[in-house]
């Protein structure tokens, strides 16, 4: 074994997903908490004295107490590198959560006790099991009333067709909330919740006899159940984990910080280590060849007094060394890596080296956009991250025309970023290009990002387009003729796409013309 494949196999590198207000930055801050890499929890809705989430550091994450950008966070557990890439939690950015599950190896999917599968819950089962990657379930929020834990065993199961395997089972129902029985380690935990619930919970081991004589029914009830458990073979199996067909359940409560140093445990015991990655020729690429990286998210002006640029990039292979060139797949021109940093919110550390399944923040990445490739040594690249398809569309215009420079750049920072996917047509001209989103409420991150970073003040109108496919040149020009359809150039890759009023139009038009090449895009529900 190489020292690269060595410290390959200590890193953990994961993903917290969620379906929005499921608890998913303050299950970030708890596990950073936890493994001391900070010293305080914060919360999204935090009481007056308890800070605010690190991670969400957008003014407009703060005001609506949502995610929108991600964040990485590196830190050491049981001599181990966790590599902690928070995600936003809102359906409407569902396409940047993509981007963030192409560099992970493990999902920690979060669950709401009362709401158990909710939709955007369900729609990110499916985005891990397309790029098959194992799933751990957090039951999320038992300190509060929610379902019987058996119905949602039976949820998961039937919604996903994951088989649900507890490690631990909770000691009380929904709303009391005592403590679980670890079904791995076989014994019992009672927490309790310190002042405030912004520092680590206190754990005490208890005896059955201890915990009968104190919890009377509840650890009868949780008992019993466990053995059932036990009896039907809901145990965990690693290998069925990893073929993304079982999937491991601990139960807890983030913002109290119950159950969180186990789920930690977890990642350390089970999650997988990196493993070789396929090229776009389906070759895996050895740990140990020269570096490899996987740009999956680019974000601006996160440090408004430098307005810098950074690339957050996946190590794939080999060892990252701070100042090395590397080489940028998609132009073959030199990347200098000076400036490389860990970066979590605002907060930012240098990184000197790094191995597979690290990531990396590279500043003043002007050059690199999501899905690129950097190397080193003989090419390589690796295969390039779909877009979602849109179903919102607006067309933006400056204000002031003053302003003209900074909206067309502003504009070209939001394309680069993935904000939203920009459309250029000659009819329309540059003056107002049309913006392409899963989610309207990334229109309002474009917006308040413009005013903020830019100076600029937007002007939006909705256009009445609901549909996009992928289009060739020959067909581009029939499909321009019709009535309720339009044709764009996508900004960021050149690609066409035919934006149709609704379903029933582009049946139509392709009932009058069969031979039309319309592709669909990814995530498009309706085929």
């Amino acid at each position: 074994m190489t020292a690269v494949t060595q410290e390959a196999g200590r890193r953990r590198t994961f993903a917290v997903i969620s379906h929005p207000d499921a608890g998913k930055s303050t299950m970030t801050e708890a596990l950073a908490l936890h493994a001391s890499a900070i010293s305080e929890a914060g919360a999204v809705h935090g009481k007056a004295g308890r800070r605010g989430v690190t991670s969400d550091w957008m003014d407009m994450e703060k005001a609506r107490g949502i995610s929108i950008t991600s964040a990485a966070l590196r830190f050491e557990y049981r001599d181990h590198m966790f590599n902690l890439v928070d995600t936003p939690g809102h359906a409407d950015f569902s396409e940047d959560t993509y981007r963030v599950l192409a560099a992970v190896d493990c999902a920690v999917m979060l669950l709401d006790a009362a709401k158990g599968m909710e939709p955007q819950t369900l729609k990110l089962f499916e985005v891990c099991r397309h790029r098959r990657i194992p799933v751990i379930t957090f039951v999320n929020k038992w300190d509060r009333p929610g379902r019987e834990a058996l119905e949602l065993l039976d949820e998961i199961q039937e919604k996903t067709g994951l088989r649900p395997t507890p490690i631990t089972w909770p000691i009380g129902t929904g709303g009391f909330f005592h403590g679980v029985i670890d079904r791995v380690a076989e014994q019992a935990v009672r927490y309790t919740r310190t002042p405030g619930g912004a520092t680590k919970a206190i754990e005490t081991l208890l005896t059955p006899e201890t915990a009968a004589a104190e919890l009377g029914e509840d650890w009868e009830r949780a008992r019993d159940e466990a053995d059932l458990l036990t009896a039907i073979g809901s145990d965990h199996d690693q290998k069925a984990f990893e073929a993304h067909e079982s999937t491991p359940v601990l139960f807890g409560a983030a913002l109290n910080n119950f159950g969180v140093g186990r789920l930690l445990d977890a990642m350390v015991d089970i999650a997988p280590a990196p493993a070789p990655r396929p090229d776009v020729k389906d070759d895996p690429r050895p740990l140990d060849k020269p570096f490899s990286g996987l740009v999956f998210k680019v974000q601006a002006n996160m440090d408004p007094s430098h307005r810098d640029r950074i690339a957050f990039v996946r190590v794939c292979s080999g060892r990252f060394e701070r100042g090395m060139v590397l080489t940028h797949a998609a132009t073959g021109r030199p990347f200098a890596t000076k400036y490389a940093q860990s970066v979590f919110g605002q907060e930012r550390a240098t990184i000197d080296e790094a191995f597979p399944g690290d990531v990396v923040g590279l500043v003043n990445a002007t050059a690199l956009r999501p899905g690129d490739t950097l190397y080193d040594g003989s090419p390589v690249e690796f295969p390039k991250i779909p877009s979602f398809a849109p179903e919102h569309f607006w067309t933006a215009r400056c204000r002031d025309s003053s302003r003209a420079k900074q909206f067309r750049k502003g504009i070209d920072q939001m394309e680069a970023e993935g904000v939203v996917q920009v459309l250029r047509s000659d009819i329309r001209g540059d003056q107002s290009p049309v913006l392409a989103a899963v989610g309207p409420m990334q229109f309002d991150v474009v917006k308040h990002r413009l005013a903020g970073e830019f100076n600029t003040e937007i002007a939006m109108d909705r256009l009445d387009f609901s549909l996009a496919r992928i289009t060739d040149a020959e067909s581009a020009p029939i499909l321009a003729r019709q009535r309720g359809v339009e044709v764009f150039t996508r900004a960021i890759d050149g690609e066409l796409l035919a934006l149709f009023t609704d379903e029933w139009r582009m049946r139509g038009v392709l009932r009058d013309h069969p031979n039309l090449v319309l592709k669909a895009l990814l995530a498009d529900t309706r085929g």
